[in-house]
């Protein structure tokens, strides 16, 4: 019986079309638009759609009608032209504050506005950068590590998402910054990676952070003839934007599991900024942003007025 012979393949077949080059990155640019997708569920995902919607739905709901608020006096009138002028007759003179669209009230709160999380930003600034430019290795390489996000993402991030990103001055300040100069660096998160992102910074970072008793928020202020609940600061324009942000210390970028593990690669330890984006908008919104980012284990604490 004759001995099986080997099965011999054929030869692959010849490429006809080659794929473009890339002439930036010298590599082959797929035919299709590669996506990564969720390969695994979110904790905190499920946790948001499944309680936390509920629960700010509940919360954010007013229970003081406009229609049974006070009267408001008339607003004054800002005299910019001269009715006297003939050639100002009927110009119209604005009320003074313009149109103060800060003080517009917030929507009811239904199922389709509820208060959701679109993005979480972290930003470094090292004022090492201005003076020679690769100073900002080891931020990128820090920003890399927390956020697993390259430069492009290869071409697989999701919408609105552009990986690291070099922020660059805007204007001159002070003679020590010009327009055009790098200053630091930026990543934005969206989706699973957002929420892994939370969770690491609730589990490890703020808890051995040493006496820390919550992030900050101003005293509260509120009276009759406010919708908001006593526990709202709606005083200042920042106020109506759904952004909460603070700031961690230098120290705290040890704290980081991806940074810990291999701490001696960084040349030293970078303070950053981490903002929470959510659709929150109108009066009130930055307190229904802070009650979204609560539910995922951020503690706040009240100044004392």
């Amino acid at each position: 019986m004759p001995l099986a012979r080997p099965t011999r393949f054929g030869k692959p077949p010849p490429i006809r079309k080659r794929l473009p080059a890339d002439t930036r990155r010298k590599l082959p640019r797929p035919p299709v638009n590669l996506r990564v997708r969720e390969y695994a569920p979110c904790r905190l995902s499920d946790h948001y759609h499944t309680t936390l919607s509920d629960n700010l739905m509940y919360m954010n709901y007013s229970h003081i009608l406009q229609s049974d608020l006070p009267p408001k006096p008339p607003r004054e009138i800002r005299l910019r032209w001269d009715p006297s002028n003939p050639y100002a007759k009927y110009r119209k003179n604005d009320p003074v504050g313009g149109t103060q669209w800060s003080k517009i009230p917030p929507e009811p709160s239904t199922p389709a506005n509820i208060t959701r999380l679109e993005a979480v930003q972290i930003h470094i600034m090292s004022k090492d950068a201005l003076t020679s430019r690769s100073n900002l290795l080891g931020v990128i390489a820090a920003l890399r590590a927390l956020s697993g996000e390259t430069e492009a993402g290869g071409g697989t991030l999701a919408k609105g998402v552009k990986g690291v990103e070099i922020v660059l001055g805007k204007k001159q300040v002070g003679g020590w910054i010009r327009a055009g100069m790098p200053a630091g660096a930026k990543v934005t998160l969206k989706g699973s990676a957002m929420y892994d992102l939370i969770a690491t910074l609730a589990e490890f970072v703020l808890p051995r952070l040493r006496e820390f008793h919550g992030i900050p928020m101003p005293a509260a202020v509120s009276s009759y003839t406010s919708y908001l609940p006593a526990s709202s600061n709606a005083v200042k324009a920042s106020d109506v934007a759904g952004v909460v942000s603070f700031g961690l210390p230098a120290a705290a970028m040890g704290f980081w599991p991806q940074i810990e593990v291999n701490q001696d690669a960084y040349p030293k330890m970078y303070g950053m900024h981490i903002h929470f984006i959510t659709n929150a908008v109108g009066v009130g919104a930055q307190e229904r942003a802070r009650a979204l980012v609560s539910g995922f284990q951020i503690p706040f604490v009240r100044k004392s007025s």
